[in-house]
C-alpha cells in the first residue's frame, strides 16, 4: 500500500458542495474518505465510502478506519455536514435543537478527534469547517439563533484548535459562505437572495469549493474565518 498521496476526509459528500469537493480533491491527486447518510458504495481506488449518520461515535471511528485501512493517513479533514433551520427563535422545536446540535456540533467533536489523533502521528495536517456568515453578521431577514449557536461555536473551535495545534504541525480554518445556489434554494427565491448579497448574486458552489482549495495550499494561514459572503460581511 502506497501511501504518498494525501489523503482528504469530506463528510456530507453525497451532494452539493460535499460532492463537487470530492470531484475537485480527486482532481488535485488525493485519495478521498468520503461520508454521508445515503453515499453509494464506490469501486474506484482512489475513493472509499462509508454511509452512516456523523452525529454517531461508530460512524466517525468507521470513516477513519477505513480510510487508515485504504490509504494509510489522514492530511485533511473537511466537516462539511450541516443543518440550516431558520426559524423565529421561539418557533424552533426541541427536534430541531437537538438535530442541529448532533449534525453541527456532535458529528465535528467525534470525526475531528479522531482525524487529529492521526495526524498527531504524521506531525501534519488540516482541518476545515463549514460555518456561516450570520455567525458574525446576524441579518433580520434571516431568523437563525440555532445556526450562530452550533455554527458559531465551530467558528471559535477553529481558532482554538490552530493554536492548540500550531506546533504540531497542523492547521485549523474555516470557510462562512453566504447563501449557496444549491437544490435547497428553489428557484422563485433566488431573486430575493441575489439582491441580498452587495455583490448582487448568491454564491455558486464552486466559490465554496475554491475557497477551501486555497486553504489546503496556504501553509501559513490558520485560525482564519475566510468569509465567502459577496460582501455580505464587508457591508457591516
Amino acid at each position: 500500500m502506497s501511501t504518498q498521496r494525501k489523503v482528504v476526509v469530506i463528510t456530507g459528500a453525497s451532494q452539493g458542495i460535499g460532492a463537487a469537493l470530492v470531484d475537485a480533491y480527486r482532481a488535485h491527486d488525493y485519495r478521498v474518505v468520503a461520508t454521508s447518510r445515503t453515499i453509494a458504495p464506490s469501486s474506484e481506488d482512489d475513493i472509499v465510502t462509508v454511509s452512516g449518520d456523523i452525529a454517531l461515535r461508530d460512524t466517525a471511528e468507521r470513516v477513519i478506519a477505513a480510510g487508515m485501512d485504504r490509504f494509510g493517513r489522514i492530511d485533511t479533514l473537511i466537516n462539511n455536514a450541516g443543518i440550516f433551520i431558520a426559524k423565529p427563535f421561539t418557533q424552533y422545536t426541541l427536534d430541531d435543537y437537538s438535530a442541529m446540535l448532533a449534525v453541527n456540533l456532535t458529528g465535528f467533536f467525534h470525526i475531528t478527534q479522531l482525524a487529529l489523533a492521526r495526524m498527531e502521528t504524521q506531525g501534519s495536517g488540516h482541518v476545515v469547517q463549514l460555518t456561516t456568515s450570520l455567525v458574525d453578521y446576524a441579518n433580520s431577514h434571516v431568523p437563525s439563533v440555532l445556526a450562530s449557536l452550533t455554527k458559531g461555536g465551530l467558528a471559535a473551535a477553529t481558532r482554538s484548535l490552530a493554536i492548540e495545534y500550531a506546533k504540531r504541525g497542523i492547521r485549523s480554518n474555516a470557510v462562512a459562505p453566504g447563501v449557496i445556489k444549491t437544490a435547497m434554494h428553489p428557484e422563485e427565491t433566488h431573486a430575493a437572495l441575489d439582491r441580498m448579497h452587495p455583490i448582487g448574486r448568491m454564491g455558486e458552489i464552486a466559490d465554496i469549493v475554491n475557497a477551501i482549495l486555497y486553504l489546503e495550499t496556504a501553509g501559513f494561514v490558520t485560525g482564519q474565518i475566510l468569509h465567502v459572503d459577496g460582501g455580505q460581511s464587508a457591508g457591516h
